[in-house]
Formats: structure tokens, C-alpha cells, sequence
């Protein structure tokens, strides 16, 4: 014997909404009177710090007055607020993962941050990648990578192959967007002198040096702008003007 069992529940509308039976309260009044037990202290009791008026809470760490222990311990240090933290790559971990079939390269569509971090080769972006020297023997493939920084030894290790390492900018915004493969928004230039020299230096294999400018397969037209205009200091000159004496 079969039954059709039917919904009682009404079908929603902006005629029958409401909020969901018990989630409203009525506000709970004090200083009204003795009838309704929260009268005369409003339920705070007899005088003290927590029946004063505002928080009547101390914030954290307060010790009632006393020295505090933050304060007790010594300082030193401090914190370097352009310090940055970049995930380490050796050379064998990258031969590694191209004999897996997980890494590919090629001059027009290199390795970036985003690809070794879809293989499992870095776990972590941080601030970019930095590519090292470590188990240049183990390396074989011709590789072709853009990572933030990259050693001395790791350079000459990949073009001994015939592959190839230009190093690129990235701020925290552009190299989120590098891992989403987002093309949407300007990547950022370097704004700190260091990271102007850095990046303008061809023995580092900086992206804005006149040299990777011109080996570079894809250079878009701003990188050409702007290593002109960040190198253009080395040929500009200033004429000092000559002191006037004031005359009595």
C-alpha cells in the first residue's frame, strides 16, 4: 500500500519570514527598580573595579600596577621590516623533478613560482623563489627558469646546459598573481635602490638589465621603459650652480 506523504510546511515567501524561534531576546534592563532583581547595582554588586562604569576589564597584561613581565625581560633586536624569506631551490631537486615528468620548460613558457608549486616542489612561495648551486653535477636537462633570486654557482650550472635564468621582481600582490596565472593587472617594479641595482645588473641575471632586455624571448615594451628609465642615472649630469655672496 503505497502513501503520499505531504509537506506541511509552508512554501517561503516574504509574507511568512521570521526569525527562527528563539534567536530574539528581550533586552535585559537594569537600574529599573528592586522588582525585577536587577536593581540598585544592576547586578554588578557592591563597589570595586568590576562594578565601575566602561569595560571594568584591564587590558591584557596588566599585573594591578606592578611592573609587568614584559617589562622585566630585556629587548634586543629588532625586526628588519624589508626582510624577506625566500623558499630555497637546489639544482638536483629540479633534475629530480624533470626526470619525474613534472617539471617542463621551454625559452618561451619558463619555470616560474606558480609551476613548482603545482608540482610539490616547493610547499610555500613566501616571498619568491631562490634558486641555488647545490647538486650542479646531478644537473642534465636544459633548464629554463625565472625565479626572484639565484646564486652565482646555479647560473653558470643551468647555461652550461644551455638553459637559461632570468631573475624577476616580484612584491607580495605580483607574485600572488603569478601563482593564480592572473594577466589582468601590472606587475610591480622594484622601488628600493637595492632591489633597482639588483635588478638591473646583468651578472645577477636581473630581467631590467639592457643585456636580458635583448636575450629575453618575451619582453613586453614596459620592461624596455623601464630599464631605461632606472639605468638612466648613469648617464645624466648635473651642473652645480655657483654660490652668490651676499653682498653687505
Amino acid at each position: 500500500m503505497s502513501s503520499v506523504v505531504r509537506s506541511t510546511l509552508a512554501r517561503i515567501s516574504l509574507s511568512n519570514l521570521k526569525p527562527a524561534t528563539g534567536s530574539l531576546h528581550n533586552q535585559k534592563r537594569v537600574g529599573r527598580g528592586q522588582g525585577s532583581g536587577y536593581g540598585g547595582t544592576s547586578g554588578r554588586g557592591h563597589k570595586g573595579q568590576k562594578a565601575r562604569s566602561g569595560n571594568g576589564k584591564p587590558k591584557a597584561g596588566f599585573e594591578g600596577g606592578q611592573t609587568t613581565i614584559l617589562k622585566k625581560f630585556p629587548k634586543r633586536g629588532f625586526v628588519n621590516p624589508n626582510h624577506k624569506s625566500y623558499v630555497a631551490v637546489n639544482l638536483d631537486r629540479l633534475q629530480h623533478w624533470i626526470d619525474q615528468g613534472r617539471l617542463h620548460s621551454t625559452p618561451e613558457k619558463p619555470i616560474t613560482a606558480r609551476e613548482l608549486l603545482l608540482s610539490g616542489c616547493v610547499h610555500n612561495a613566501h616571498d619568491g623563489i631562490k634558486l641555488l648551486g647545490n647538486g650542479a653535477e646531478f644537473l642534465k636537462a636544459s633548464v629554463h627558469i625565472t625565479p626572484s633570486r639565484a646564486s652565482r654557482s646555479a647560473i653558470k650550472a643551468i647555461e652550461a646546459n644551455g638553459g637559461t635564468v632570468f631573475c624577476q621582481y616580484y612584491n607580495s600582490l605580483a607574485l600572488r598573481d603569478c601563482i593564480k596565472d592572473r594577466t589582468d593587472r601590472v606587475s610591480a617594479a622594484p622601488t628600493r635602490r637595492n632591489d633597482i641595482i639588483w635588478y638591473t645588473q646583468w651578472r645577477n641575471r636581473g630581467y631590467l638589465s639592457p643585456e636580458a632586455v635583448e636575450r629575453m624571448p618575451l619582453v613586453s615594451e614596459r620592461w624596455r621603459e623601464l630599464s631605461k628609465q632606472l639605468l638612466s642615472f648613469k648617464s645624466q649630469s648635473f651642473s652645480k650652480k655657483p654660490i652668490i655672496q651676499p653682498t653687505e
